[in-house]
C-alpha cells in the first residue's frame, strides 16, 4: 500500500539520510520526498512510500522514533500516485479545457494532490455560524470517497485555513470568493495509522488552486448549489 509519512527532523547534514535508511531497512520503498518547512534548525518532510500490506507499521514507527531528534507527526494511507506542485498547472489546464465540468474536475483531483481522503465543494449559508447545530450547506460536487452526507466543519468566516474536528478528522478549507462557495478537503483518522493535519504549505497550495479555478470558471460558480431552471 501507499503511505504518506510526515517527519520532523533536525535540519542538518545526515538527518535526511538516516530517515531514508531507516525507511528502507524497515521495508519501505521511498517514491517521493517533499520538504514542507525548514525553520529554526528543524525541517518537516513528507515521505511517500510503498509499504508491504502484510507488514505492521509499528515496526516502521519504532525505527523512526529511535533516530535522535526525529519525530513522526503522522502516517496515513495515500490515495493514488504521489503528485508534485508541477502538476497543479496541468489540473488547471483541464479545468479550463472543460469549464462545464471544471468544478468536478478540481474536487476529484484535490484528494490525490494533498494525500487526503475526500473533498467537497459546498455553498455555505450566510448565517451558518448563527444556526443551532450548524448550517446546512448545498453540495456542489463531492469526490468519490466523501461520506453521504459529508461531515463538514464550521467553515465561517470563509478564509483558507486548516482545522481538526472533534472526531480527529483533519480539514483544509479554501473559499472561492463567490456566493459562499468553499472547497473542503479531509484526512480521516484510522488506527493504527494517524493522519497529520494539513500543513500551512498545503493550505497555501489548496488556496492557490481554488483562486485560479475561480478566475477560470467565473460566473459558472454562482450557479453551484442552485436548483436547475425548468421550463
Amino acid at each position: 500500500m501507499l503511505l504518506r509519512v510526515r517527519v520532523t527532523l533536525p535540519d542538518r547534514p545526515g538527518s535526511l539520510g538516516q530517515v531514508a535508511r531507516t525507511l528502507g531497512v524497515s521495508g519501505a520503498d521511498i517514491v517521493q520526498v517533499v520538504v514542507l518547512e525548514r525553520l529554526g534548525g528543524r525541517a518537516v518532510d513528507d515521505f511517500t512510500v510503498v509499504w508491504p500490506g502484510a507488514a505492521r507499521v509499528e515496526r516502521l514507527l519504532a525505527g523512526l522514533a529511535a533516530i535522535p531528534g526525529v519525530r513522526v507527526d503522522g502516517m496515513w494511507r495515500a490515495i493514488g500516485a504521489p503528485t508534485a506542485t508541477g502538476q497543479d498547472a496541468e489540473l488547471l489546464a483541464q479545468v479550463a479545457a472543460n469549464p462545464a465540468d471544471g468544478l468536478a474536475t478540481l474536487v476529484d483531483a484535490v484528494p490525490g494532490l494533498l494525500a487526503a481522503d475526500w473533498a467537497v465543494a459546498a455553498v455555505v449559508p450566510v448565517d451558518w455560524a448563527s444556526r443551532s447545530g450548524g448550517g446546512t450547506a448545498a453540495i456542489g460536487h463531492a469526490s468519490w470517497r466523501a461520506p453521504v452526507p459529508p461531515r463538514l466543519p464550521e467553515v465561517t468566516p470563509l478564509r483558507a485555513r486548516a482545522m481538526t474536528a472533534a472526531d480527529g478528522t483533519h480539514h483544509a478549507v479554501a473559499p472561492f470568493g463567490r456566493a459562499g462557495l468553499v472547497l473542503v478537503v479531509a484526512r480521516e483518522h484510522a488506527d493504527p495509522l494517524t493522519a497529520a493535519g494539513f500543513h500551512a504549505t498545503e493550505v497555501d497550495r489548496l488556496a492557490q488552486l481554488v483562486r485560479a479555478s475561480a478566475v477560470i470558471l467565473g460566473d459558472r460558480l454562482d450557479l453551484v448549489g442552485q436548483p436547475p431552471v425548468t421550463a
